[in-house]
């Protein structure tokens, strides 16, 4: 099983996508669509933390494809923050929405760059996220 990458409008690594599929394979994900989250449990509007990542992936024959990638921020303060989209990337719909509005998705190629190393790190290397999924 592997995630299909190569011709994607946005520049996602090997590294990426082997962790991903690593994963999906220790939880013996069968299926034909997977959405993966990864939270911090400890992040709040009030202390912070490492942001909620969403991840969409839907199987065609035995190759997963990217659908969406959707990091969440809480926006406002005090009781009325309310957790909402702080990057997107959609990879299905050809677009990058963030807080300025919505873009055609190869405008994110060094936004992404940035984002993918530092998830990456936050995940493998500080191991800041309890992941779980669902089909």
């Amino acid at each position: 099983m592997r995630i299909h990458s190569e011709g994607l409008a946005l520049p996602v690594t090997r590294k990426f996508t082997n962790a991903i599929t690593v994963m999906l394979n220790e939880k013996g994900i069968s299926g034909d669509s997977v959405t993966i989250n990864f939270r911090d449990p400890t992040y709040s509007a009030e202390n912070g933390g490492f942001h909620p990542v969403e991840i969409r992936l839907e199987r065609q024959n035995n190759t997963w494809h990217l659908c969406y990638i959707t990091d969440f921020a809480y926006v406002g303060s005090g009781p009325y923050a309310e957790l909402a989209k702080d990057l997107d990337f959609d990879f299905q719909a050809g677009v990058f929405q963030n807080l300025f509005g919505v873009f055609p998705i190869e405008q994110a190629t060094d936004i992404y760059q940035i984002w993918e190393g530092n998830f990456l790190h936050y995940w493998l290397e500080l191991e800041a996220f309890k992941v779980s999924t669902s089909t």
